[in-house]
């Protein structure tokens, strides 16, 4: 097929995530061909730096031939075997006990599934199978952050709380609540760490005793909101709420969909504060977006109650088909060998100095109010005055402006809506790539600033 024909079926047939549906159709879409390392190539030849990793996920770089051996032998070998009615696959019991290992030493049972949204999803559903069974029927509410993001199932579009994920889709439901989120740069309490770590605790205290403390089933919250514009808490803030749920006798729900596998240093956010969750989910990184799968892990804890709390021979009714996928399993598998014996884990690490500086240079521009980062999670906010960090007019649309102007300087990134540019690259990036990242994002803000009507609208 041209490419001109596939663009014209793309309109006509394919529905797209996140995006107005009408102006896809007008814009038509970008088709890529191929990737290898921290590179793509569209169907046009151009060759892009990706510093998004895919959508947070391609941590270890497009093209690893292992995972591609690793995907075909297991395919070769057994290709489907479903987790239902006590079927089991090698992969999937290894990779299970592989997180297990891996993971805070508090989460010792692993569910799988296809990705971050029904991972959560299927965490709400034991949450609430798991105050059933204790006898805790009334424990049905839900807490989550204002500007978090926690997938767009029908009942985690709840808990994220973005005003896309929302509209027409009748959610938050009333059971699902928010309390302002730890944003340093435009908190109310200002920028001292510890003023901001008692505000969230006053804050979900609050929540609760609104509530009703006997009503509360789990607070979830990720180390470090991703979609809502890369918000970077100070550190202790997680262990804090950590503590706080402990003593008010909640649920704590740690989503490291983005944040997991080496993304901010260790392998997990959470273990950097020691942080041990009665449940987290994870996806993403987990197979380095090589192949569908996410995961939730849960205290034996949580696992005992919902495993007592009906008959032996009485099912728990939850599951899908791909859940605990061998392919996938022996894809993440090998993916979790990379980070660690490979040293993609260690690298990650070294380079996160040289991405931090990098953002951090970037404050001097005329554009941008703040620079934030963690590992290789980063952000930058674009303000039309620095001095009261005002926002640009919504008109103007600077961040398609500047995701425009960066495709054509041969650099990807996230362009959220609210004007931050969100990076998040991959492990396998050296210093040549991070040369690239910030000569092509340096250029790109330039341009745009050039533009009489960004110039105007700059104080």
């Amino acid at each position: 097929m041209t490419r001109s024909s596939l663009k014209d079926l793309d309109r006509k047939h394919l529905v797209h995530p996140l995006v107005s549906f009408r102006e896809h159709e007008r814009r038509g879409p970008t088709i890529l061909e191929s990737g290898q390392g921290a590179y793509l190539r569209d169907s046009d030849g151009n060759e892009l730096l990706d510093a998004f990793s895919g959508l947070w996920c391609v941590n270890v770089g497009y093209g690893q031939e292992s995972i591609v051996r690793a995907a075909a032998e297991q395919m070769t070998r057994l290709p489907y075997a479903t987790g239902y009615f006590h079927y089991s696959s090698e992969p999937a019991i290894r990779l299970a006990t592989r997180l297990v290992e891996l993971a805070p030493r508090s989460l010792q049972r692993v569910y799988f599934t296809l990705g971050g949204s029904d991972a959560v999803d299927s965490a709400i559903r034991y949450i609430v199978h798991y105050q059933n069974a204790r006898g805790m029927a009334e424990r049905k509410h839900f807490i989550a952050l204002e500007r978090g993001y926690h997938g767009s199932s029908a009942t985690g579009s709840g808990l994220t709380a973005l005003p896309a994920f929302h509209r027409y889709f009748d959610v938050p439901r009333p059971n699902q609540h928010h309390i302002p989120c730890p944003y340093p740069y435009r908190s109310p309490v200002g920028s001292d760490p510890q003023a901001i770590i008692s505000a969230s605790v006053t804050a979900l205290r609050a929540k609760v005793s609104e509530i009703g403390p006997e009503r509360v089933a789990a607070f979830f919250c990720e180390p470090v909101l991703g979609s809502g514009g890369v918000i970077v808490p100070p550190r202790g803030w997680l262990k804090a709420m950590s503590d706080t749920c402990r003593e008010l006798g909640i649920l704590f729900v740690v989503d490291e969909v983005i944040t997991g596998f080496g993304r901010t240093g260790p392998l997990f956010a959470c273990q950097a504060e020691n942080v041990e969750p009665d449940l987290m989910t994870v996806a993403k990184g987990l197979t380095a977006g090589y192949l569908p799968m996410g995961a939730v892990l849960m205290s034996e804890a949580v696992y005992a109650a919902i495993a007592d709390g009906a008959a032996e021979d009485t099912p728990i009714g939850h599951g899908q088909t791909y859940s605990a996928h061998p392919v996938s399993a022996a894809v993440a598998l090998e993916v979790l060998r990379l980070y660690h014996e490979e040293g993609l884990l260690a690298n990650g690490v070294a380079q996160a100095p040289r991405f931090e500086e990098g953002l951090q240079n970037l404050r001097r521009h005329t554009l941008v109010g703040d620079a934030r980062q963690r590992g290789l999670l980063g952000a930058l906010e674009l303000v039309a005055d620095k001095g009261s960090r005002r926002r640009f007019d919504p008109a103007l649309r600077l961040s398609e402006r500047i995701a425009r102007t960066a495709y054509r300087n041969g650099l990807i990134f996230r362009a959220f809506g609210d004007n931050v540019l969100g990076f998040a690259p991959a492990l396998c990036c050296g210093p040549r790539e991070y040369e690239l990242l910030f000569e092509r994002l340096g250029h790109t803000l330039d341009q745009v600033l050039a533009e009489p009507e960004v110039r105007a609208a700059v104080a």
